[in-house]
């Protein structure tokens, strides 16, 4: 399993909100290209989004299933990039002071990439470390910006 971790300067709902937000995946997830539709309930368990994962003209259409959602502290979720693959990612969330210790692992669970893991894994812990410092600069400065509202 590859597992990032990153300090966030924001409470935990503050990071859950981002989460819960599916249009905004594709500002903070490397390799989103877009969010094509969405399930209203997201993130409850069972429910989905569906994105574009690519690079340049090279996307696939697929889906990411939620299959466990405990607010404000955990999501895991399926994410499908068939017929490549498939994985499941988890972030835990934890409350350290005024922030949130997040915490993101990501392991194969189907597919050819699942044969390829071992010699992926250190490109996908360079790729979700850029996926959380992208996080992180949108839960912060969401959070900054309803401070300042409120």
């Amino acid at each position: 399993m590859a597992v990032n971790e990153t300090m966030i300067d924001a409470p935990p709902q503050a990071v859950w909100d981002v989460l819960a937000d599916p249009p905004s995946y594709e500002e903070w997830v490397v390799g989103n290209t877009g969010i094509r539709d969405y399930d209203r309930g997201w993130p409850a368990p069972d429910t989905e989004f569906h994105h574009k994962i690519g690079l340049g003209p090279l996307n696939v259409k697929d889906k990411t299933v939620s299959l466990e959602a405990t607010p404000p502290q955990r999501l895991v979720m399926n994410v499908r990039v068939l017929p490549f693959g498939h994985g499941i990612v988890a972030f835990e969330l934890e409350g350290s002071g005024s922030g949130t210790l997040v915490r993101m692992g990501e392991r194969p669970a189907g597919g050819p990439l699942k044969l390829f893991w071992p010699a992926l894994h250190p490109l996908i812990k360079v790729r979700n470390a850029e996926t959380l410092r992208r996080l992180k600069d949108l839960a912060e400065s969401r959070h900054r910006a309803g401070a300042a509202r409120g």
